[in-house]
């Protein structure tokens, strides 16, 4: 592929770092959904690697994915970590004895978590954390007083949001500086828009939940299926380049275990979009 991905697919910087517009997510490791272990631990790697190769610097990780597995696999993959390379750590949450997934209930909890996935990465600090939504029993101002501490502490990069409305993202803000924000957002669920919006305007990253829509977007007989045979390219890769063209704040991160399907992903930021094209897609998949 001609060119770097950084200088292909631009960028968006973060805490002082130009990040690709194009990551990887960490979710479809485990194959089998989230809090499961990596069935091909060893292809898992070879995707970590070969997406760095490609110039892949945004890797996103969720505690819901897995029981710490994936930090492991990741230090096995990647260390020493390459010094442009952002890890996107998302916490704040427990898995009760049900199966659900709950906020932690004390910034107490939230910092042992934090310090918890340090350790599992070898890391001092977290490069780019993001909160997994706010705990309905600690204010929101504790919550992220916490996080503001733990950036004094250096053990904190940069913070982040995921699954907030539009108005808690504009309170976060009064208390700390906010670089990313994360939501279900694809060409089917466009919910989310007005925060897309809003993160734009403020110099925040997007990084859009489900980019395929669980895989619906990807289908060969699926929605996009037409429009992506007669362009002569797969319908995941033009999901993704409507994310890219939708706007220059939106940072996908699609997961995968396949190196082939790797190389589809990040060869979508080479597909340009025309106008016409463009309404043909929000033609073909109506608005919610």
């Amino acid at each position: 592929m001609p060119g770097t991905l950084p200088d292909r697919c631009g960028t968006f910087t973060i805490g002082g770092h130009a990040i690709t517009r194009l990551g990887l997510g960490t979710a479809q490791i485990s194959e089998s959904g989230v809090w499961s272990h990596p069935k091909d631990a060893t292809e898992a790697a070879r995707v970590l690697r070969e997406a760095v190769d490609l110039g892949v610097n945004l890797i996103d990780i969720a505690e819901s994915s897995g029981p710490f597995d994936y930090e492991e696999l990741i230090v096995r993959a990647l260390s020493p970590f390459p010094e442009d390379l952002l890890l996107m750590i998302k916490g704040g949450l427990l898995r009760s004895p049900n199966g659900q997934w709950e906020p932690v209930p004390r910034p107490s909890f939230l910092r042992k978590q934090i310090e918890t996935r340090l350790w599992y990465l070898k890391l001092d600090r977290v490069p780019l954390f993001q909160l997994h939504g706010f705990s309905p029993h600690t204010p929101i101002a504790d919550q992220l007083g916490l996080l503001t501490d733990m950036q004094r502490e250096g053990k904190i990069g940069q913070i982040g949001l995921a699954e907030v409305t539009l108005a808690e993202l504009e309170e976060a803000r009064t208390f700390a500086e906010i670089a990313t924000v994360q939501a279900e957002y694809n060409l089917i669920d466009r919910a989310a828009e007005p925060l897309l919006n809003y993160a734009e305007a403020a110099n925040i990253g997007f990084v859009p939940w489900l980019p395929l829509a669980t895989g619906t977007l990807a289908s060969e007989d699926g929605p996009l299926a037409e429009l992506a045979r007669r362009r002569g390219v797969s319908p995941a890769q033009l999901a993704l380049a409507w994310l890219l063209n939708r706007s220059p704040a939106i940072l996908p991160t699609p997961g995968t275990l396949s190196i082939q399907h790797l190389n589809e992903n990040v060869s979508a930021v080479d597909i340009s979009l025309t106008a016409p094209e463009v309404d043909d897609l929000d033609r073909l998949v109506a608005r919610p």
